[in-house]
């Protein structure tokens, strides 16, 4: 599988989704810098976590111009799959390649903290597929501006048309170390798909739980499945 990773000034978890895609695949992703206009085409190209520039103006706002964003809007355009994670999901907003908003945390304060996600009934996906409706899987989140919020129109569109891709649930083995609904978000979103299902953004960090040092392994169950139907 030929995957990119981009990466912007502040970014901070680029090693680790690199990490990630190596264990999964023996190819190692491309590095792709947020100045690189010119880059291959890829079958899935990642945006990060981190404070791309700082968090200045927004989260994601000034990432969101860099040149890089014209090529990836070219490679969702042919149809790749993109993968935008915490940061990386607030600028696949900031660029409107996902639609809605991501605000400060309903109790103002950074969150870092086990989440339970359960998959949706979505349309289909690659982000998705290798699941099964309901299906339960435990990640962290990390954030300080994960509050999803959408008009209800929007909230209603993306449930219509299956384009919720996880829900924060409290989960079978819920317990103080888990939180539920960490941020505020409406209708305890915690990832959307584009109309293709082709681009997921989601809040939790699936790359930070692939090693059971790290707690749990459902983050490289996740990728690992993902990698799979991208390919497949």
């Amino acid at each position: 599988m030929r995957s990119g990773v981009a990466i912007f000034p502040g970014s901070n978890c680029d090693r680790d989704i690199v990490v990630a895609i190596k264990k999964i695949t023996p190819k190692a992703p491309l590095k792709l810098w947020h100045k690189d206009t010119e880059f291959p085409n890829l079958d899935l190209i990642v945006i990060p976590g981190g404070f791309s520039f700082g968090d200045y103006l927004r989260c994601g706002a000034l990432a969101a111009r860099s040149p890089i964003i014209r090529n990836i809007k070219n490679h969702v355009s042919r149809g790749g799959s993109l993968l935008g994670i915490c940061n990386g999901f607030q600028i696949l907003i900031e660029t409107g390649i996902l639609p809605g908003s991501l605000i400060r945390n309903k109790n103002l304060l950074f969150t870092c903290k086990e989440t339970i996600l359960e998959i949706q009934n979505t349309i289909k996906s690659p982000f998705t597929e290798g699941f099964q409706i309901g299906e339960q899987i435990k990640i962290p989140v990390a954030h300080n501006e994960g509050n999803y919020f959408a008009p209800k129109p929007l909230l209603d569109e993306l449930n219509n048309e299956g384009r919720i891709a996880f829900k924060y649930v409290k989960g079978s083995d819920f317990d103080n170390k888990v939180a539920y609904n960490p941020n505020g978000s409406s209708n305890d979103i915690a990832g959307i798909l584009s109309p293709n299902g082709k681009v997921l953004g989601m809040m939790p960090h699936p790359e930070r739980a692939i090693n059971s040092l790290h707690g749990g392994t459902d983050g490289l169950r996740f990728l690992t499945k993902c990698i799979e139907h991208i390919v497949g």
